[in-house]
């Protein structure tokens, strides 16, 4: 189920909340909100502009009180979206566009290219239609739907206003120049926010978005068993993104658990290339190469792991069992020491005693 599918399973419980006047409110700004109030100092603030907007751009066919009330359902729905969004959106500036608001109500902070058209209307949500120009399409990325509750006058002291929802307007088509919406069309405005965030997202991030997906579920196949799975699903996101070092890393683990040690080795390598103070991928490297029987080149990748982490106890042990196989038992016995010292304060109880134990085993085979 897409994204979209599933707003528009939200808009029809939506409105079935609509009807039976159950509706979400929060009373924080920038938070999600169905149903929103104004009135007191915030109105009177809107009523003021409207007042001076139609006392500047009143004509010969139109009253001033009905240049007021068409600009105030305007500036209400932009109230309602405005305060819903906060940061996210930057409003018009009326002395850039002194005739208007140039068929664009907000602009996106982070890319002013994006244009959000809001459309206010009063009357029964079931009745009404939002419409938008093909000029208006052609501007905006977004059309949001507001439906005001209360008949708009210049008496009214308190306004319900809900957000009935949105619709990209690449999703509208413009029959004789304009395009009309009904409520059920639109899509849920929960997804408002998140919807207009995506239209931010650069190439690059896009990419480490499709790269991250892979890595997740190869980790979730991984942890169920199918190794294969999810080598498969880190080589693809590894393809989408050369650089992801924990993606070469979770490879190396799982190529390793299946017998490949060589392959484990190069992708413990290329995480290293990719990240130089990468302790976890020589602590493995150092593990590959000693199953293969390289003990000096298992013992020189303990040694940088512990280089870029002197508390790193499993590489002290590692090092340990290494020097062991080599014959050095003082370097050994020193390694376990430092490794149960530092398990120890971990309060890893099983791995001290394992240090420990191969401590007192080696010490009983050194000569007093």
């Amino acid at each position: 189920m897409d994204g979209k599918t599933i707003l528009q399973a939200q808009q029809t419980d939506f409105i079935n909340r609509l009807e039976s006047g159950n509706l979400l409110q929060c009373d924080h700004q920038g938070k999600h909100s169905e149903l929103t109030l104004i009135t007191g100092d915030s109105l009177q603030q809107l009523r003021d502009f409207c007042w001076d907007m139609a006392d500047k751009y009143r004509n010969k066919s139109s009253s001033v009180r009905q240049v007021f009330v068409n600009n105030m359902k305007g500036k209400l729905g932009e109230e309602v979206v405005k305060t819903r969004l906060g940061d996210l959106l930057t409003e018009v500036d009326y002395e850039k566009y002194q005739g208007g608001d140039g068929k664009v109500d907000f602009t996106l902070t982070a890319d002013s290219s994006i244009g959000i058209q809001v459309k206010a209307r009063q009357g029964r949500f079931n009745q009404i239609e939002w419409s938008i120009s093909q000029e208006e399409i052609n501007k905006n990325a977004v059309l949001v739907c507001i439906l005001i509750q209360e008949q708009v006058n210049e008496a009214q002291n308190q306004y319900h206003l809900v957000l009935a929802g949105f619709l990209p307007t690449n999703m509208t088509t413009a029959t004789g120049g304009k395009a009309r919406v009904k409520i059920n069309e639109l899509l849920y405005c929960g997804g408002l926010r998140g919807y207009l965030e995506s239209l931010t997202v650069s190439p690059v991030d896009e990419t480490v978005q499709n790269a991250q997906f892979y890595f997740n579920r190869g980790f979730d196949r991984s942890d169920l068993g199918d190794k294969q799975g999810a080598i498969d699903d880190y080589t693809q996101a590894i393809h989408i993104d050369p650089n992801f070092a924990l993606a070469y890393f979770n490879r190396g683990v799982d190529r390793s658990n299946l017998g490949d040690k060589q392959g484990a080795i190069d992708d413990y390598t290329q995480a290293i290339h990719i990240d130089p103070n990468y302790a976890n991928a020589y602590n493995n490297r150092g593990n590959a190469r000693s199953n293969l029987g390289d003990k000096q080149g298992a013992i020189d990748d303990y040694t940088q792991a512990i280089q870029i982490d002197p508390n790193y106890a499993n590489a002290y042990f590692n090092r340990g069992l290494a020097r062991s196989k080599l014959g050095d038992n003082q370097g050994a016995i020193d390694d376990f020491e430092t490794a149960a010292n530092i398990y120890k304060r971990q309060g890893k109880t099983k791995d001290y005693q394992t240090a420990m134990d191969r401590i007192k085993y080696l010490k009983d085979d050194i000569p007093l």
